[in-house]
């Protein structure tokens, strides 16, 4: 489809509905409501206007009250601002409602990275064979975590995924009573969620969502690609960290992981259920009809917790039954959809998602002081003991541990935590829970503490995978000689033996970039992974990786499926895991056509790398040596920020940033000490990056890499950063990824700063370093203007941008409040206005967090 073609879809899709249904919307008689859709274009416009003139945030609204109001009151002020707040989030909504309503219209002719342009493209090639036996050995892992970055409550949720079927077929009086529900459904939660809520809240999408779109994947896979006959073998899996990542929440306990399985396996034998009822209703034959109610028994008493004795394996047997009397009996009628739910099953099990367990191993470096401590291993805490004689205890202590002992209730936990892990595996399968994640790795004894927790439980490691995670630039370094020191342990190569020889390392892109940068943690990790990948295949382990990665640039987002295209033989390819978390979900595998879509990028990007690999995805030595030079220049120009004496004080002073604990929207704290002081190691990536976000400044998503470019383009090495964007798919994917980061920067917004006596000079060089970037980056890449080759995304972008501008204005505005008022009931209520006016920028952005 042409520019001009797309541009015309976009605007009947989505920018013509848009207005004809916020025009709609903006007449409901709302409670308090009246005449803000008539002043919302006012206060956009004074916004816009008063930002690009360089006027404060204070004068904007000022003069905005009396130019179009009679407003005098504070107190009037207050309330009409509340209200915009209100009215602006809801304009977000539907906004979001639209554009995804438009989904499979904008993208009906983008058949790039779907499975059918993969078989065409093999059939081109005569490389169907190749695709089919990649297929048969790769495979996609999605892992939904409980980060806290979705701000729409689930009754938001729901509201959004009605909205957006009703738009499809212009159903205008359902659309008009949901804008009405809309209206008065709160957007803030009274409590924190519970992380079994956390957990409730993304198995409404296992249940509503992927059970289907997973299940047709595989559907199309094996009826159009692979041979069934030769077994069925997942090619998409699903991960759950849920009640599972203990990592800095207190609130994860044993218990709680215990619930969360039972809560998958509840609601994949509802999907179970409710499948089966087709199947009953079409196999009304002799000799089927009571092996159907036998099997329907046992799934109803299994779901409503009457029984527990359904396993996947007994299912599939009683199922197999039904299969072959249908075929020796009733000539094979309808036996098409009796495969298509025994594959579900084969893919489901009983467990829906396989819940991880993740914890720091600082907590785990507590714990065994505590076991020090009671049996008197060593007068020296164990954090003291040498490398060597960790590696000892750990190794050979025949210890037995009651976790019931300890008075320490984190440490009784752990313990506990890995008798439920077995628990869980007994009732849900292996597959219900086998992964055991250590954050902040730092030595081989971070996973051999693992090994020796078990063994102390009696609980034995053949079924767990046990997954160091590296994460700082530190930690990264060194992976390489820990991964070799446990592969060449024999007690771990033993235990990895019996795991069939391969290893998952998680790499963290979060932290990475908080601690080095953008360029430089995406290099450390681009490199950490070829590293790993050479020492794994010299000890004859295959490697898979498992990437942490957020929703935005700044933590490993943005296009995911062109990044691992991007990657070459130098790295390992036997899978592709990542983790999707908040935002992310919803609005990209938040239905059933954006979950297939973007389901199947991930899984031919892995097909793509290795049979249709071509030159773009390798790197060459003198590409090599470039990026390095500027990864390094880079890191050194971020550093410089990180280490500047106002960098954690800008953001704690000029930010929302202490204001996301109050969002009530996650269970977990936002910071990992409860020390009064901030510090930038106890800051979260969350919270870190969505308040450069909420500032529109959004520095971690491209900081150094404009003074990097700078520095080579001053050395005379223009021509060779453009033919490295044009050539390098791995360098073009973090120009543009970080282009979509710059995209959504509005330095005009915070242009008020720079007059700041503290804070002027600092936001000075954030100012000169965005548009650095954005001038170099548009250099070496021959581009006009940021994301042209992306052009839906842009006009997303840009339309979003356009509708938060004036509750921007509204946050920068009680943030000034804030910091200047002597009233402290006043000071109060405008710091409810920043944490309200977080909501509708985060929902906005999408990915900004």
């Amino acid at each position: 489809m042409t520019k001009q073609n797309l541009e015309t879809l976009f605007t009947q899709e989505v920018h013509n509905k848009y207005l004809v249904f916020n025009t709609l919307f903006s007449r409901l008689p709302y409670d308090k409501m009246t005449n803000i859709g008539t002043l919302m274009p006012f206060l956009h416009d004074k916004a816009k206007s008063g930002f690009e003139a360089g006027h404060t945030p204070k004068e904007i609204i000022n003069e905005f009250f009396e130019r179009f109001t009679y407003i005098k009151t504070d107190k009037e002020k207050i309330d009409l601002l509340f209200r915009f707040i209100t009215y602006i989030e809801r304009q977000v909504v539907l906004f979001d409602s639209v554009e995804d309503s438009a989904f499979e219209k904008l993208n009906a002719t983008n058949t790039n990275g779907t499975i059918s342009s993969i078989i065409a493209l093999a059939k081109q090639h005569g490389k169907i064979e190749e695709v089919k036996e990649k297929l048969r050995n790769f495979k996609v892992k999605v892992v939904f975590t409980a980060h806290p970055t979705q701000f729409y409550p689930n009754s938001v949720l729901r509201i959004i995924q009605d909205l957006e079927e009703c738009i499809k077929v212009n159903d205008i009086n359902a659309i008009d009573a949901l804008l009405q529900q809309l209206g008065k459904t709160p957007f803030i939660n009274d409590e924190q969620p519970t992380p079994v809520q956390e957990a409730q809240s993304i198995i409404f999408y296992l249940r509503h969502v992927y059970y289907e779109a997973l299940g047709q994947l595989h559907d199309t896979i094996y009826n159009d690609i692979l041979d069934e006959e030769e077994g069925f073998k997942p090619i998409i899996e699903l991960g759950f960290w849920p009640g599972g990542d203990r990592d800095g929440n207190p609130f994860v306990t044993a218990d709680i992981t215990k619930k969360v399985a039972q809560e998958l396996r509840t609601n994949i034998l509802k999907c179970y259920y409710n499948h089966f009822k087709d199947i009953r209703r079409r196999f009304t034959f002799k000799g089927v009809i009571p092996l159907l109610d036998k099997i329907n028994g046992r799934i109803y008493t299994n779901m409503f917790g009457l029984n527990d004795d359904l396993t996947a394996e007994s299912l599939l047997e009683q199922l197999a039954e039904v299969r072959q009397v249908m075929v020796e009996k009733h000539s094979s009628m309808f036996l098409d959809e009796l495969d298509r739910f025994i594959r579900r099953v084969k893919l489901f099990g009983m467990h829906f998602a396989s819940l991880d367990i993740r914890q720091d191993s600082s907590i785990h470096e507590k714990v065994f002081q505590a076991v020090n401590e009671k049996f008197s291993v060593s007068e020296k805490p164990y954090g003291e003991w040498s490398h060597e004689e960790k590696v000892d205890f750990l190794l050979h202590s025949d210890i037995k541990i009651d976790n019931q002992e300890f008075e320490d209730a984190l440490v009784s936990d752990t313990f506990k935590t890995i008798k439920t892990i077995k628990a869980i595996q007994e009732k849900n399968g292996e597959k219900a829970c086998h992964r055991y994640i250590i954050s902040n790795s730092t030595s081989s004894c971070s996973v051999l503490e693992v090994m020796a927790m078990f063994r102390f439980c009696g609980v034995t490691t053949n079924h767990i995978d046990i997954l160091p995670l590296f994460e700082t630039i530190e930690g990264l370094d060194s992976a390489r000689e820990t991964m070799d020191e446990l592969y060449n342990n024999p007690k771990y190569k033993s235990h990895l033996e019996k795991r069939g020889n391969a290893q998952s390392i998680m790499l963290g892109f979060s932290d990475g970039t908080k601690d080095g940068g953008y360029i430089k943690a995406n290099w450390e990790i681009y490199r950490a992974k070829e590293n790993l990948t050479a020492v794994s295949k010299e000890n004859e382990i295959n490697v898979v990786f498992f990437d942490g990665r957020g929703g935005p640039p700044a933590r490993g987002g943005g296009k995911s499926h062109q990044f691992y295209a991007s990657q070459g033989p130098t790295i390992a390819n036997n899978e592709i895991q990542i983790t999707i978390q908040g935002q992310t979900i919803s609005s990209m595998y938040g239905s059933k056509p954006q979950a297939i879509f973007n389901f199947e990028q991930l899984l031919s990007a892995g097909i793509i790398n290795d049979v249709f690999t071509d030159d773009k995805s390798l790197i060459n030595p003198k590409e090599r040596v470039l990026i390095e030079e500027l990864a390094d220049l880079g890191g050194k120009k971020y550093l410089e920020l990180k280490n500047h004496p106002l960098f954690v004080s800008y953001l704690e002073k000029k930010s929302p940033l202490k204001y996301y604990g109050k969002t009530k929207i996650g269970s977990r704290p936002s910071k990992r000490s409860s020390s009064s002081q901030l510090k930038l190691s106890d800051l979260r990536a969350i919270p870190f990056v969505g308040s450069w976000s909420q500032l529109k400044q959004n520095v971690p998503g491209f900081f150094g890499f404009g003074t990097a470019l700078q520095i080579k383009i001053d050395q005379g090495k223009l021509g060779d950063l453009q033919d490295l964007f044009e050539n390098s798919l791995y360098f073009k994917t973090l120009v543009q990824n970080s282009m979509m980061a710059l995209s959504k920067t509005y330095f005009p917004l915070t242009s008020y700063m720079k007059n700041d006596p503290i804070y002027g000079e600092f936001w000075n060089i954030l100012f000169e370093e965005q548009q650095k970037s954005i001038n170099n980056m548009l250099l070496i890449s021959k581009q006009t203007q940021l994301m042209e080759t992306d052009q839906l995304s842009m006009w997303s972008v840009d339309y979003r941008e356009n509708i938060v501008l004036p509750l921007l204005a509204i946050q920068q505005y009680a943030l000034q409040e804030v910091e200047e008022t002597k009233d402290e009931n006043l000071k109060v209520i405008f710091e409810k206005m920043v944490t309200r006016s977080l909501f509708g920028n985060i929902n906005a952005s999408r990915n900004s967090a």
